[in-house]
């Protein structure tokens, strides 16, 4: 399970370097081998390989009326590694997408992870945070 926001930096080639606090499970996991994709709501998405073939199965046998969204999450899904540095080189083409610049948010999500501009994710929770809860959630406790 990862978890917990990671405040970082790209360099000026798109790389991040992984927290350290994720790199054993994501080496055990899936030798460091990772895909990412957009998200709707305005990030990318990091999976462990091996999670993302079960989310690849799951887009793809969606109807034909989700073939934007298709689109969307397959036609975006680059594969990419963890180097020897503990780096991933996030493409030209998403950052611009999501709108990464230099500082960015990587946000454990259980089995993957969402990567952020910090600003736009600093608005976004906000928005959350303003506005009313789910009914799903309405009764949750901790």
């Amino acid at each position: 399970m990862f978890q917990g926001p990671s405040s970082l930096a790209l360099d000026a080639k798109g790389r991040l370097n992984m927290p350290a606090r994720h790199r054993e499970v994501l080496d055990a996991l899936c030798q460091g081998q990772l895909t990412v994709t957009k998200h709707p709501d305005g990030c990318l998405v990091l999976f462990p390989r091996p999670v993302w073939l079960q989310v690849r199965e799951k887009v793809a046998a969606l109807p034909l009326s989700a073939a934007g969204w298709k689109r969307v999450f397959l036609g975006n899904a680059m594969d990419i590694e963890i180097d020897s540095a503990s780096r991933v080189l996030i493409a030209p083409e998403l950052r611009e997408a999501v709108g990464l610049d230099k500082k960015v948010m990587l946000l454990g999500m259980g089995s993957h992870f969402e990567l952020w501009d910090v600003e736009r994710y600093a608005a976004h929770e906000a928005k959350v945070m303003a506005s009313e809860r789910p009914e799903v959630i309405q009764d949750f406790n901790f």
